[in-house]
């Protein structure tokens, strides 16, 4: 690795998938480095060797250092991460830890995700919590001038996330942070699609909890996710399960909650995929996450500008700060026939529907849009190639 111009030979060298694919859908699990899948393959064989719990015990301190470099990617202490199996089990665990009463109201954004607002629906049906979605201003990005002035004595948390399923917006975070800490409300930031493309600093941001998952611009393995937790939140939150790691089985009719994030997790994990989860934040950090950020940033601007030289092909990105999500819609094409048609040139792309972000959709009338997601070992030749099979199979329909 260089620190000053980004050496993506190296980059694609210990990159396997490299060799076999174009691959443009980040946003939905990043090919992973060499060195995170050398991570887990070589837990694996030392469980197969000499047992599951006594590999565990081995590599103990490897594993704490997984909570060490979480810190560091977020800028916060080992005693408010937990580690769990996805970004949605982290953002869930701190959603439903939250004391909802009737009255209670949610505030959130329209580029929200599915899962997150069904959750919401949930809450609002069970205790009469109202959701209120503050619009967007002209640019697209959340108005924190009307989130301001939405804010009362009667909203309970603020839940935003930041970089959306459906594009390159970048939701204004630490503006949003301001805010709620003025306010004294919590704020939840689903930092899914970007953690690994962007700088995340929790106390420059102002959230009180993030989630977040390994297995997109981290590059880590699926089924991992990181929750944060401001250690001065924890006594009001209400973990929805808890078991004898989350907490001490103290006498017959009495328990006591661990004091840290760690009162989020279980006992029982996939210790391989929580290792491979640590050495692709350590792997990112070895690049830096602004130098990251920038090389994503000018492939995705590069994409679109040459977007706007194919016939039919509708840049959707919106927002004033967008990231290495390019979504667009091409006339006649549906995205599935896009997606095919680069499925077979060994290209990866993907497309997201209306269902994922149904209020932005919905406002925008738009059915779908076809979803390209660049990483920094992407290389500009890649995108031509990508632009020139999509060129072809516009001119094959018949445009």
């Amino acid at each position: 690795m260089t620190t000053g111009t980004f050496d993506v030979d190296t980059a694609r060298k210990e990159t396997p998938g490299c060799d076999t694919v174009i691959h443009l859908n980040n946003a939905g699990a990043s090919l992973m480095p060499q060195p995170v899948l050398d991570s887990m393959v070589g837990h694996l064989q030392l469980e197969a060797r000499i047992g599951g719990y006594e590999a565990a015990a081995a590599a103990a301190d490897v594993v704490e250092g997984v909570y060490s470099s979480a810190a560091r990617l977020l800028g916060c202490s080992t005693a408010e991460i937990a580690v769990v199996d996805s970004a949605t089990r982290a953002w869930d665990l701190a959603f439903y830890a939250i004391p909802f009463e009737r009255g209670d109201r949610i505030l959130t954004s329209e580029a929200e995700y599915a899962s997150n607002f069904i959750a919401y629906l949930q809450v609002a049906e069970r205790y009469g919590v109202r959701i209120d979605v503050v619009p967007n201003d002209e640019s697209g990005q959340l108005s924190v001038d009307r989130l301001r002035e939405m804010i009362d004595e009667r909203v309970r948390l603020v839940s935003l996330t930041h970089v959306p399923t459906n594009g390159g917006l970048v939701n204004p975070a630490a503006e949003v942070g301001r805010v709620t800490r003025a306010a004294g409300i919590p704020f939840l930031l689903d930092a899914c699609q970007s953690a690994g493309q962007l700088p995340l600093d929790v106390e420059a941001i102002g959230c009180d909890m993030l989630s977040l998952t390994g297995r997109k611009y981290l590059r880590g393995p699926r089924g991992t996710g990181l929750l944060y937790v401001r250690r001065e939140l924890l006594p009001e939150l209400r973990p929805p399960m808890l078991d004898l790691h989350a907490a001490t089985w103290v006498s017959r009719d009495g328990y006591r909650m661990r004091d840290d994030a760690r009162r989020f997790e279980s006992w029982e994990c996939n210790y391989a995929a929580k290792i491979g989860l640590g050495t692709a934040i350590d792997y990112a950090l070895g690049w830096g996450i602004e130098p990251i950020r920038d090389r994503v940033g000018g492939l995705a601007e590069d994409l679109r500008g040459r977007f706007e030289e194919l016939p039919g092909v509708r840049v959707r990105d919106t927002g004033l700060q967008r990231c290495g999500i390019v979504s667009c819609t091409v006339d006649r094409m549906p995205g599935d026939a896009v997606k095919a048609a680069m499925a077979e040139r060994g290209i990866n792309v993907s497309v997201s529907r209306a269902p994922s972000t149904r209020w932005d959709m919905e406002a925008r009338g738009l059915p779908e849009v076809v979803r390209v997601s660049v990483h920094y070992y992407n290389t500009v030749d890649e995108i031509e190639t990508f632009c020139r099979v999509l060129k072809e199979a516009i001119l094959r329909s018949g445009w």
